[in-house]
């Protein structure tokens, strides 16, 4: 059994999969009992692909999970793993005969929901379009045809009529978008609806709205924007409006790592542990509150501490994984800036005692922080020490006076020559595009143009 899971997670490294070796804090049935939807599926296969102590539970409730739906590729996936990762479990078998009843109940409500559409098209009815189109969107999703599904969802568009529609629109198209991982167009659906909620019933739809847009930032890799966004989630709204993407402890994990690496210290406190809003996340995951605490007084090691202690947790996070590195990497640079911050000069052995792991230095980091530009620092090997790089405001403030003159002076030119043109009754227009024959016929007011930009006196 054992060898079995090493080959497996020895073939998953290869392919480039994160492989988690640690325990992880996290319980499978206690975790995956707050989503609900597809999602369930996607977490749990994660999880059995790249934890080792939790590969095969996770892999057979990955089975189940997707025996209970309709989508027949997944349940191959999630047997397909299983098999490889533990040849003789029971469930490592294709049931067959699940799969051709299945496939036939499938192809059969595709043609009874395609033929009403049909019917609907002829009757002319548009709310009966809309609904036709919408019912055969959720089948499509659920069978997991995301491509057709993300058709059916977009004809919906020309049948709406209410605002309500329109945000019910949005909100299928930015969850198959999410699912087929298009963080652009997850963004672009959801940013078409600002406008649109208003009254008590579409109060439900933003933190839906912003847990979403959070996730395609993140996927884009725009931190800050993401922790804003996370921030900025109501919690008055039940989970159960966005359990089918994210629960709220994702909420508070997302926010506070996010925050963590992209927002100063006063920015922490005002908007992260002063958020009335945030805060009730923020007590589903007291850790977080603990390292942001932490980091805002400048005990930046124990909040480093805190952070590896639960970076197993993170590496199974559908969303999070590909950017715990980076993330982690991002606060822990911001800690030993501010750590030197208050000193013109610090001992190598204060920094490895605060940063270093036992038995390891913290000098190689920090030359490479140095030579980033992102640790204004020097290191002085001899005394083992190092002193930061004196800043002279002088030449600063100098610096910026001069930018300022030259950006005055530019657009000083430019409104002259503006009222030159305007004073000599001519228009500045661009150049014409060529014709597709490669012409290179030039209008004449374009040629007076021209030269009205190269001869015309200052005013």
């Amino acid at each position: 059994m054992a060898d079995t899971l090493d080959a497996y997670f020895k073939l998953m490294e290869d392919q480039g999969g994160v492989i988690v070796k640690d325990t992880p804090r996290l319980d499978i049935d206690l975790y995956i009992h707050n989503y609900r939807g597809r999602t369930r599926w996607e977490r749990l296969f994660l999880i059995g692909r790249t934890s080792t102590r939790l590969c095969v539970d996770a892999l057979k409730a990955a089975v189940a999970e997707a025996k209970n739906g309709k989508d027949i590729n997944r349940y191959t996936e999630a047997v397909e793993q299983l098999s490889m990762a533990c040849p003789t479990d029971r469930d490592a078998v294709l049931d067959t005969d699940w799969m051709e009843r299945t496939e036939q109940a499938n192809r059969a409500e595709t043609q009874r929901l395609e033929a009403e559409l049909r019917g609907y098209k002829n009757n002319l009815i548009k709310e009966s379009i809309r609904m036709g189109h919408e019912d055969l969107g959720k089948h499509y999703e659920t069978i997991g045809d995301l491509s057709r599904a993300f058709d059916a969802y977009s004809h919906m568009r020309p049948d709406v009529s209410t605002p309500r529609h329109i945000v019910e629109v949005g909100k299928h198209l930015a969850s198959v978008s999410l699912q087929r991982r298009d963080w652009v167009m997850v963004a672009t659906n959801l940013n078409k609806l600002v406008g649109y909620q208003n009254g008590e019933d579409d109060k439900a739809f933003q933190p839906y709205q912003k847990i979403a847009t959070g996730i395609a930032l993140l996927g884009q890799g725009k931190y800050t924007e993401a922790a804003q966004s996370f921030l900025e989630v109501d919690n008055t709204v039940p989970s159960t409006t966005y359990h089918d993407i994210a629960s709220a402890n994702d909420v508070a994990i997302y926010g506070c790592l996010l925050a963590l690496a992209t927002m100063d210290r006063k920015d922490l406190q005002t908007k992260v542990l002063e958020n009335n809003n945030f805060r009730a996340f923020l007590q589903l995951e007291p850790h977080l509150r603990k390292a942001v605490s932490q980091f805002v007084i400048g005990r930046y090691s124990v909040c480093l501490a805190i952070l590896e202690s639960y970076r197993p947790d993170y590496l199974l996070d559908l969303y999070l994984q590909r950017h715990v590195a980076k993330i982690y990497a991002q606060i822990r640079e911001k800690c030993i800036v501010s750590y030197m911050v208050p000193f013109s000069c610090v001992t190598l052995d204060s920094m490895n005692a605060a940063f270093a792991a036992p038995g390891q230095s913290v000098e190689p980091e920090l030359a490479g922080m140095i030579r980033a530009g992102k640790l204004q620092a020097r290191i002085n090997k001899i005394d083992e020490l190092v002193t930061t790089v004196p800043v002279k405001p002088r030449l600063k403030v100098q610096k910026s006076a001069l930018e300022t003159a030259r950006n005055y002076e530019k657009e000083a030119v430019e409104r002259i020559r503006r009222m030159s043109l305007a004073a000599a009754d001519l228009e500045a227009k661009g150049p014409r595009r060529q014709p597709a024959g490669g012409g290179q016929s030039q209008t004449l007011q374009g040629q007076m143009s021209d030269l009205a930009y190269e001869d015309l006196p200052s005013a």
